[in-house]
């Protein structure tokens, strides 16, 4: 039931128009309900670490939230009350589903097999979407496509490309941590699967992802092959050394390249971008640093305390231009009104977050990624790193921190890096991993 609520919450073209909760929420509130109507019986879950963590930082971050609205209704700053209560609203339903999501997960045998049957379950319902954008078998009721970007049954083809980011990075860690080849031939075309559709939403920040998480995964793998306590050092191990030490003379040789290969990275990346154009990229480039600098002098003149839940900026005029005199595409593509009130967002995590809660909510932010980067970092999780760094990159351009989906990728990442690291694990887990590949205690 968690895991299809999930899914299903990302679709949200199957949600009915006078209701503002579909299939995915109606199943993740009956699952919340269940759940907590279990631990009550049985007076409370053991507060393990990750729960606690998980406690600390939804106690802060509501605590800054209120400092936040406080600080607005001083200033006198002007609010959508719709958006107001719809944050509250998005931002209970995450605290409830990570903090009861991390005691489901923490349980004896579950972290992993759930994590297949999301992997499994997700990377189904994506190819469906591909399959109805393919043969656009929407049949009035759907619109899969948003102008020449697949959004599937989402409203958004961002929406989509979240996802597939997250599908993709939890099936990259299932293909690390396998210990046979079919499982990790199984992982591996989920990951394809993931790409194929994450690459058919056109998403400028899914193409970041890819990036980022691929340089962080080649990165922490060399680290672990290098660090590997194995004598005498097998093949990969001395490889990794190798390609290390000869990395500062490839640098130094491929130096007076440069130039070339700048230029050429720059017309590769425009190309791909929305839009295929330089000037389009140009575009939207100086139009995200205007709405990230309006986010930051908002989050200035609130003296960083924030402004409270919901959307504080106006909506730029290019847009609003643009929006009149756009022909075409979807007429159902949900976007922010022109009224009295602001209600646009900077749709970067960190800048949305400082907004709202100011730097105390950030701290709070920063503070749990940290811990849950420091936890990976030590006990060698290469691709749980690598997931935490791929939705970094996504959050730069886009406000995640509502999404249910991120938050049980987040809870993963808690309930897999809690475990006793380095030594207590190096001791259980030594013989069974030689080439220092480590799985978490709580498999």
């Amino acid at each position: 039931m968690l895991i299809i609520g999930l899914l299903l919450s990302t679709t949200s073209q199957l949600r009915v128009a006078a209701i503002p909760i579909g299939p995915g929420e109606a199943l993740l509130l009956l699952w919340l309900a269940i759940t907590a109507t279990r631990e009550m019986a049985r007076l409370g879950p053991p507060l393990t670490h990750a729960l606690s963590r998980l406690l600390i930082f939804w106690s802060a971050f509501a605590a800054a939230l209120c400092l936040g609205a406080m600080t607005g209704y001083a200033m006198g700053d002007m609010h959508d009350p719709r958006w107001f209560y719809h944050d509250i609203a998005a931002y209970g339903l995450a605290a409830l589903i990570s903090c009861f999501g991390v005691i489901h997960l923490e349980a004896s045998g579950r972290l992993r097999p759930r994590i297949w049957l999301f992997v499994g379950l997700g990377t189904g319902l994506l190819a469906l979407q591909a399959v109805l954008g393919w043969f656009d078998a929407g049949g009035g009721q759907f619109a899969t496509w948003e102008w020449d970007r697949l959004r599937g049954l989402t409203e958004n083809a961002n929406q989509l490309a979240l996802t597939s980011a997250i599908i993709g990075l939890l099936a990259l860690h299932l293909a690390d941590t396998a210990r046979q080849p079919l499982p990790r031939l199984a992982a591996g075309l989920c990951i394809v699967v993931a790409v194929v559709v994450g690459r058919l939403t056109k998403s400028d920040a899914f193409l970041l992802v890819i990036a980022v998480s691929g340089v962080v995964y080649v990165l922490m793998k060399l680290r672990t092959w290098m660090l590997a306590e194995v004598n005498p050092l097998p093949l990969r191990s001395a490889a990794a050394w190798a390609l290390a030490l000869s990395l500062p003379f490839a640098v130094a040789l491929a130096a007076p390249f440069g130039s070339s290969l700048a230029q050429q990275a720059e017309a590769v990346a425009a190309h791909a971008m929305r839009g295929g154009g330089e000037r389009e990229t140009r575009e939207t480039a100086n139009l995200r640093i205007a709405i990230w600098s309006e986010a930051m002098r908002r989050g200035l003149e609130a003296l960083a305390l924030g402004l409270g839940p919901g959307p504080h900026l106006k909506i730029p005029d290019e847009i609003a231009i643009g929006r009149r005199s756009t022909s075409g595409g979807p007429q159902d593509v949900p976007q922010p009104e022109v009224r009295l009130a602001p209600n646009f967002e900077a749709h970067n995590t960190v800048l949305d977050v400082f907004v709202q809660g100011g730097l105390p909510a950030l701290l709070g932010l920063g503070w749990l990624i940290g811990g849950i980067l420091v936890g990976a970092w030590r006990g060698r999780l290469d691709a749980v790193t690598t997931l935490v760094c791929g939705l970094a990159a996504y959050s730069l351009l886009h406000f995640i921190l509502r999404q249910p989906v991120v938050w049980f990728a987040l809870v993963f990442c808690l309930a897999a890096t809690a475990g006793p690291f380095p030594a207590d694990a190096r001791q259980r887990t030594g013989a069974a991993f030689p080439t220092g590949d480590r799985e978490p205690c709580a498999y």
